[in-house]
């Protein structure tokens, strides 16, 4: 019997309170916030991507960063990271005790200059000065690689593109960096061959994949990610979130649902830390508190084990 190469564990990291919360038209409130990070860290959840330092006109529904940041628990091992937009964005972020700060960079320049008003060029000039402050603060550096494969209008990103921000990355000093997936649009080929070939070039990196779905391949792009070697997967609770200003219908242009990796890596024996069922908590809560549904398969088909003790109709 071929069984998959598979690692026997994979980090999860929570991104739905800054990717997801962004798409959401109204600001929840900080203490709502503060009671999903709890719900997440009783869950098992231990890597928190719960705040953006984007501007507070751009996005106001995440403008209360370091209020988030100054009421949230802080357990041994869990760990809270920000996304720094910007030079200043890193400056406001190394003030609210993080323990990463993710910078983003496109691979892409058109994207790069519609989403950040700057070109990928500026960007990476920028970096340096970036990664000095992230470091004054005590906190690592990760840098996402936006469009790694993909971008709207375009098609697919040539490879050297991604290559460029990823060495400019490990040039800077970042710990790690995750390759975006970002138009959801990508397929299983182009993210084992984008790890695979990262991980190559730098083998001393951690390199994690930031996974959406528009186009359901997530869980394969995440089976994928697995089988390459990558060191974390993202998502968000359910599947809450995504680049609304990309064209299409918005039920489809959310991030991978948090609760289907788990139920994914369960089934797969590859362990997370995190239990399913206690985090459907976040799920139910974050669907009141936002009144989106979710859009998980985990959450409207059931677990394998719900539908094993799941009895037969009359």
């Amino acid at each position: 019997m071929t069984t998959l190469a598979l690692p026997d564990s994979v980090r999860l990291v929570e991104v739905g309170l800054r990717d997801g919360l962004q798409a959401v038209p109204g600001p929840l409130r900080t203490e709502d916030k503060v009671e999903l990070v709890r719900l997440m860290i009783d869950a098992g959840v231990t890597e928190i991507e719960a705040v953006s330092f984007a501007h507070p006109k751009v996005l106001p529904q995440l403008a209360d960063a370091a209020e988030v940041m100054a009421a949230v628990p802080r357990p041994p091992g869990v760990r809270y990271r920000g996304l720094a937009p910007n030079l200043r964005g890193a400056q406001r972020a190394a003030e609210c005790g993080l323990d990463e700060v993710v910078v983003v960079i496109s691979a892409d320049d058109e994207v790069s200059r519609r989403n950040q008003r700057r070109s990928t060029a500026d960007l990476l000039a920028e970096l340096p000065e970036v990664a000095r402050v992230v470091r004054s603060s005590g906190a690592r550096l990760v840098v996402a690689v936006a469009c790694s494969f993909f971008a709207p209008a375009r098609g697919v990103v040539p490879p050297p593109e991604r290559r460029r921000v990823v060495d400019a990355a490990v040039d800077a000093g970042a710990a790690g960096v995750y390759l975006a997936l970002t138009s959801g649009q990508e397929h299983p080929g182009e993210v084992f061959v984008g790890v695979t070939e990262t991980l190559a070039q730098h083998p001393d990196l951690e390199v994690g994949v930031h996974l959406h779905n528009r186009n359901g391949f997530a869980p394969a792009n995440a089976l994928a990610a697995l089988t390459a070697g990558a060191s974390w997967l993202e998502g968000s609770f359910a599947g809450l979130g995504g680049d609304l200003w990309f064209p299409g219908d918005p039920t489809v242009l959310g991030n991978a649902p948090l609760e289907d990796l788990i139920h994914l890596c369960d089934n797969l024996g590859v362990r997370t830390g995190v239990d399913l069922e206690a985090y459907l908590a976040v799920v139910e809560r974050s669907v009141e508190l936002t009144g989106i549904p979710s859009t998980s398969f985990v959450t409207r088909g059931g677990s394998r084990a719900d539908l094993a003790g799941a009895s037969w109709p009359d």
